[in-house]
């Protein structure tokens, strides 16, 4: 019989859709562990984690999409593996996208994405966000119910995001269709992580191309023209290739994950029984109940680094060449480091240190907008029903219903029904028009 830890986390659909137990069964091997007939570690423990996640010298991040399951493109040799690492770059699935550069060119590419993400740019989004709210859950809460992931959840991330890049009203729903028709991030029904034409990357790229193209030759007053217009930080101009891959990538990568928080975090409103009500007497716990979504139930499972260099990971010795799967979602429930780890406690001590969104220079650029989106998402949800159950026709065995994407990186469920009951505050509102919708 093949014991847990047997078992293949990049093609078992059982662990992909509950992973806790089989990181729990690694865990018990150590915090960093080679599984049985594996050419990968994978790292459960918190420090190990971040010891991985802030060594970029001895550490590459050139396996973040593919993950540490793929074979690499050449056999690594010698104690020093980051000039073949570099040859071989454009072989490895997303080799040019920011989530898996390395050195100044990821550094260079990060600067004009975090001046993005500037206090007073987020201060403007989160006035859509707002606008964008009310329509989409009043809608929802008229009605009465609402399939939470499809309807709500993915496409308000996805507008936000668009409107945050300043992607033309007219082609906001062509990318809203293109992401909801493509595969989740790291999913086994997927194929190429990047390829084919009609993959919402490609679909997305050609959209891109033509805003930085214009942008260039006829600056306006808006967002577009600033990342098409705005030099690295040593002076040169960014290729159109690279600021159309950035564009690209940060939809793909940051509506999904928002999304499935959502999910994730809905999940546990309807099955522990007072916390809605808790939230709605005081709204302004919120943002600390989603950070312990983000340890307990975070949208990304895992992510990957390629060791360069010969190096160590605690007392472990790691040669060059050596794939991590580093297992996010098992470090913030490593029990050396949260107490109760399995459970759902608002107001934990230093909760802000989870590694939900990463950490050192890959860390997610766009945590501050997710906290704002999904913190504003909820409060709107909250305030505007006394009860959020799930919908007893389409879930008639209840959170036993619910199942998870088949994906090695996202956490998150495929759908969500919901039963909503209308508060007395929403039958006072005033309806909204919504900017962009």
């Amino acid at each position: 019989m093949t014991t847990l830890v047997e078992r293949d986390y990049f093609t078992d659909y059982e662990i992909l859709k509950d992973p806790y137990a089989f990181f729990n069964a690694l865990r018990e091997n150590g915090p960093v562990f080679r599984p049985p007939g594996k050419d990968y570690y994978i790292v459960t423990g918190f420090e190990e984690t971040l010891q991985v996640l802030r060594n970029h010298e001895d550490f590459s991040a050139i396996i973040g999409l593919q993950g540490a399951g793929a074979p690499l493109p050449f056999t690594p040799h010698g104690p020093d593996i980051t000039g073949q690492i570099e040859a071989h770059r454009q072989q490895f699935a997303g080799g040019d996208q920011v989530v898996n550069l390395d050195d100044d060119a990821h550094t260079r590419l990060r600067t004009l994405i975090n001046a993005l993400f500037v206090p007073s740019r987020l201060k403007q989004s989160e006035a859509f966000i707002e606008t964008y709210c009310e329509d989409m859950v009043g809608k929802a809460v008229a009605a009465g119910k609402v399939e939470l992931i499809g309807t709500i959840a993915t496409p308000f991330v996805t507008m936000v995001v668009a409107d945050l890049l300043g992607v033309p009203l007219e082609d906001r729903q062509i990318f809203m269709d293109a992401i909801a028709a493509g595969p989740v991030p790291g999913s086994l029904d997927g194929d190429d992580p990047m390829g084919g034409e009609n993959h919402p990357f490609a679909v997305m790229g050609k959209y891109f191309y033509g805003y930085i193209a214009d942008r260039r030759a006829n600056p306006r007053d808006d967002i577009l023209t600033q990342l098409a217009t705005t030099p690295y930080y040593d002076g040169t101009q960014p290729a159109v290739f690279d600021l159309v891959q950035l564009g690209m990538f940060m939809f793909g990568a940051g509506q999904d994950t928002s999304a499935k928080l959502i999910g994730n975090a809905m999940k546990y409103l309807i099955e522990q029984p007072g916390l809605q009500d808790e939230l709605r007497a005081d709204p302004k716990r919120i943002p600390a109940f989603l950070e312990e979504v983000l340890r307990i139930e975070g949208s990304t499972k895992q992510t990957a680094r390629l060791a360069r260099r010969d190096t160590q990971i605690g007392d472990l010795a790691i040669p060059a060449g050596t794939k991590i799967l580093l297992a996010l979602s098992a470090a913030n429930r490593d029990p050396r480091r949260w107490d109760d780890p399995n459970e759902l406690v608002i107001g934990r001590k230093k909760i802000v240190e989870h590694v939900g969104f990463g950490r050192g220079k890959h860390v997610c650029a766009g945590a501050p907008l997710a906290r704002v989106e999904v913190r504003v998402l909820l409060e709107k949800l909250l305030a505007y029903t006394s009860v959020i159950a799930l919908d007893p026709q389409q879930h008639p065995n209840g959170i036993g219903d619910l199942t998870y994407e088949p994906s090695f990186i996202i956490r998150g469920l495929a759908t969500l029904n919901l039963s909503l009951t209308p508060s007395e505050a929403f039958a006072k509102r005033q309806p909204a028009s919504v900017a962009g919708a």
